[in-house]
């Protein structure tokens, strides 16, 4: 921060700022943690059965305090401090499975407003009826990757469908897909003009005034990779193309850096783990009420709070098993 050019670039500037109140945050809660046990234990000492009580008290948090900054020892990937796309498809199921997707949209928005994290959505496809068949959206804030990595996989919902007049019972699938956000000068790939098709088309909406006029949206497919990359919500088709150029580039290097990783399990005689496509959480609504992880087995009964966005106890317990 003290070299002359720094505050140049003020999107650099602002990423290390928020860089550095994180690390000055994590020091300040281990000096002070440090502190009130160093305290405590001095006053364990003293023969006060009303002062003990009193420290007694106090115990549970300082276990909740402890546990926090045990997990964030868990984040030893190169990207798990910064930020992350992530992107929901509705599976097979109809209207059902683009409620369920928009469900967990609003899952993932309310755990990003609980840990103070910002979110922008960069495309988004509505449902015929109601819902939405895809979205992809950023999530900036430290350890945004880390923690959300946790949750790609299937997603499987079972309730009396709001949508079937016989109240009958359905199950629902949705996928989400999570993307270290990397910077630009950080990735080193190529994207030939011949490997790719850009496609432009009108935004879609919900109508009114929001409605794009113009054809703004882009599509970028990636032949050799068959990756698709949709972005509509900037202002102008050129902002559009940049945004889904980034988002793109970003998901190449991804796919790179899990080959490499394939190759080294396969050299080691390890088998990979399959995330994507199987299913890793079951949120019942009816005959009774659970949220079950099928990874750690971690479970509760408060379906409407893990769906109001408190997701921390699921996500903790796969850094764990990580």
């Amino acid at each position: 921060m003290l070299e002359p050019n720094f505050w140049d670039n003020k999107k650099h500037s602002e990423e290390v700022i928020g860089e550095l109140n994180s690390l000055k945050n994590t020091i300040e809660k281990l000096e002070t943690l440090k502190e009130e046990i160093e305290t405590d234990l001095e006053m364990c000492s003293l023969e006060d059965d009303e002062l003990k009580e009193e420290l007694l008290s106090k115990l549970p948090q300082l276990i909740t305090l402890l546990n926090e900054l045990e997990i964030e020892t868990l984040f030893s990937n190169p990207y798990d401090n910064g930020n992350a796309i992530v992107e929901i498809h509705s599976g097979a199921g109809g209207t059902e499975a683009c409620d369920w997707a928009e469900m967990l949209f609003r899952m993932y928005s309310r755990w990003c407003d609980k840990k103070n994290y910002s979110y922008e959505i960069t495309y988004e496809q509505p449902g015929e009826e109601a819902g939405i068949k895809s979205i992809s959206f950023l999530v900036k804030g430290m350890h945004a990757f880390g923690y959300l990595k946790t949750e790609r996989g299937v997603h499987r919902l079972v309730r009396i469908s709001p949508f079937d007049s016989n109240s009958r019972r359905h199950t629902s699938f949705a996928s989400v897909e999570v993307t270290p956000l990397l910077e630009q000068n950080n990735i080193d790939i190529e994207i030939k003009e011949s490997d790719i098709r850009i496609d432009v088309y009108r935004s879609s909406g919900n109508g009114g005034q929001g409605v794009n006029t113009t054809d703004s949206a882009v599509r970028i497919t990636h032949f050799p990779s068959k990756i698709v990359v949709t972005c509509q919500n900037e202002r102008s088709q050129i902002q559009n193309k940049e945004k889904a150029m980034e988002i793109l580039k970003n998901k190449l290097y991804q796919l790179e850096e899990e080959k490499r990783l394939q190759d080294m399990k396969n050299l080691k005689g390890e088998q990979m783990d399959i995330n994507f496509g199987s299913q890793i959480r079951s949120y019942v609504m009816h005959p009774y009420s659970m949220v079950k992880d099928h990874r750690t087995n971690a479970e509760t009964s408060n379906v409407e709070k893990v769906l109001d966005g408190d997701l921390d106890m699921f996500m903790e317990e796969n850094l764990k098993r990580c």
